[in-house]
């Protein structure tokens, strides 16, 4: 099957289109032709070696963790699929080494879910881990119908599907972003705020008593403007800051594969209350091009692989 892959830790550079054999399926797992696949920006950290301490890698890697396809085989014990279902999934193994920038991966069947049905298979893609990401961290935090929610980065993929359940949950939600996004803000739901020097000025100016919830997805001034944004008894999550947890009480979140959230995502997706913001898409032999594009920070929504 035709992959791409990484001998070694590096830049874009290393990623090549090469040929690996079509992987085995454990009882518990089922191959899937993969129709596309995401770029995360967990994918270029892993590829750069940052996350080696945590993470046993072994190479030839093929990268990627989110995936949308068609099941081709399934194992000997998962009632779950059939030859022709339509998938999705976080396909995040206990190794780093058979991802699903490839035509075929095999899938723990706890990873996968069946593909919303209102969405391509691009868009598809583009869930599994930023939608993830952003459902478990409002459950964590646990955000309510009437709070006020205050969304760092939340024109990125992950942020952008937080404001969306936030909503859905019946929420207030602020959402810090550059002002060429603000309108793409509103029309998901959220009041926009500029973030940079004055930002605890600007979210105070529109919620004088404080917010319940912040959401930290990626602000480098997200946990120290905090304390002076949080109402009495809120909190804080956040997926790049361990002081959330560790100073404010609050949680830093890892996202888990999980069937039932990707199902109760795709349930918000088919009832037209999340929508899916897709960047761009590459095709497989552009994966470099797609990582860098992914890594450049300027990205609006997912960048997207089809295969």
């Amino acid at each position: 099957m035709r992959a791409i892959t990484y001998s070694r830790y590096g830049g874009a550079e290393v990623l090549e289109l090469t040929e690996q054999p079509t992987p085995k399926v454990g009882a518990d797992s089922v191959l899937v032709r993969v129709r596309a696949a995401s770029v995360n920006p967990v994918d270029w950290k892993v590829r750069a070696g940052y996350l080696d301490p945590i993470m046993d890698v072994q190479f030839p890697v093929v990268p990627g963790w989110d995936v949308a396809g068609v099941v081709e085989k399934v194992g000997l014990d998962t009632p779950e699929y059939q030859v022709g279902d339509e998938v999705f999934g976080y396909v995040r193994k206990d190794w780093v080494h058979g991802g699903t920038f490839a035509e075929y991966v095999s899938a723990p069947v706890r990873t996968l879910a069946r593909k919303p049905s209102s969405l391509t298979f691009e868009e598809a893609a583009a869930v599994p881990l930023a939608g993830l990401t952003a459902y478990q961290s409002i459950r964590r935090a646990g955000v309510t119908s009437g709070q006020t929610v205050l969304v760092h980065a939340a024109a990125g993929g992950v942020g952008g599907f937080a404001v969306q359940i936030a909503k859905a949950l019946g929420a207030r939600v602020l959402g810090t972003a550059s002002e060429r996004n603000h309108d793409f803000l509103r029309g998901l739901g959220a009041e926009p705020v500029t973030y940079g020097d004055g930002l605890v000025d600007r979210v105070r100016a529109l919620a004088p008593e404080g917010v319940d919830v912040v959401l930290d997805f990626g602000s480098p001034d997200a946990i120290t403007t905090a304390p002076a944004l949080l109402a009495p008894g809120g909190t804080v999550a956040s997926i790049t800051d361990p002081r959330a947890r560790d100073e404010l009480g609050g949680h830093h979140v890892w996202v888990r594969p999980d069937t039932a959230d990707l199902e109760a995502l795709g349930a918000l997706i088919d009832g037209g209350q999340v929508k899916v913001e897709v960047a761009e898409v590459f095709d497989l032999a552009d994966a470099a091009a797609a990582h860098e594009a992914s890594a450049s920070g300027h990205v609006r929504g997912k960048v997207v692989v089809r295969v």
